[in-house]
């Protein structure tokens, strides 16, 4: 696979919180986006340089709860236990481009790649990998299992106007995606498979695993965290 950064997740426990969080660091803030009723979440974007976007995500209070669990772990003890402390820098979705097709790929990896799900908002139609419980994506190799939000979505895009084309393109540029992990060779493995290993770069750490984006912005570079 060859993959490319199509966007960062913010996690919050509300947009409110999620922007003021986005517009306080970078100094614009998300917005229009929408609601994705299959997963009770609703979102606001912030486009950037080179096709990347920045999307704040948080359950829809308005929504009815889904069938499924919802994405990124949302629905999980320990996201909403992390979202008390603030909105984070959560994940990050790559996306796959044709002639490669994600179904496909899925299908003759299913035990490397999650599920893959049709959503749709409005004219958008893509297609992204979530795992059945709603988690994060996670690597498995030798008994181990490694993720934490640095292994990133898959998405494919079933649209030419997708977002990372459409937003417009605010004066905000990803500099560098780093995770922080203490299995970060383990993860590295994963990466590599997926071809997302030139994508972010990884740092052994002896703390909890954490996403880190560095943007440059009109006030100087920021670290979103």
């Amino acid at each position: 696979m060859k993959l490319t950064i199509d966007h960062l997740v913010i996690a919050a426990a509300d947009l409110a919180s999620g922007t003021e969080y986005v517009a306080d660091l970078l100094g614009i803030a998300p917005q229009g986006g929408g609601a994705h009723p299959r997963m009770g979440t609703h979102n606001r974007v912030l486009g950037m340089a080179d096709g990347v976007y920045l999307e704040v995500i948080a359950i829809d209070p308005d929504a009815p709860a889904p069938e499924r669990p919802r994405w990124f772990g949302l629905d999980q003890g320990a996201m909403r236990a992390r979202l008390e402390q603030g909105p984070f820098l959560a994940h990050w979705a790559a996306r796959v481009e044709a002639p490669l097709d994600l179904t496909h790929m899925q299908a003759e990896h299913p035990d490397r790649i999650a599920p893959v799900i049709p959503m749709m908002r409005g004219d958008l139609r893509w297609r992204l990998t979530v795992p059945d419980d709603g988690s994060l994506p996670v690597w498995r190799e030798a008994g181990h299992t490694v993720g934490d939000g640095l292994l990133p979505t898959l998405i494919q895009w079933d649209v030419d106007t997708y977002p990372g084309v459409s937003l417009p393109r605010q004066p905000l540029k990803l500099l560098r995606l780093t995770g922080h992990h203490p299995q970060a060779g383990l993860l590295r493995q994963g990466l590599t498979w997926m071809g997302a290993d030139t994508l972010i770069d990884l740092e052994q750490t002896d703390g909890p695993p954490r996403l880190t984006a560095l943007i440059d912005t009109p006030h100087g570079q920021k670290t979103l965290a």
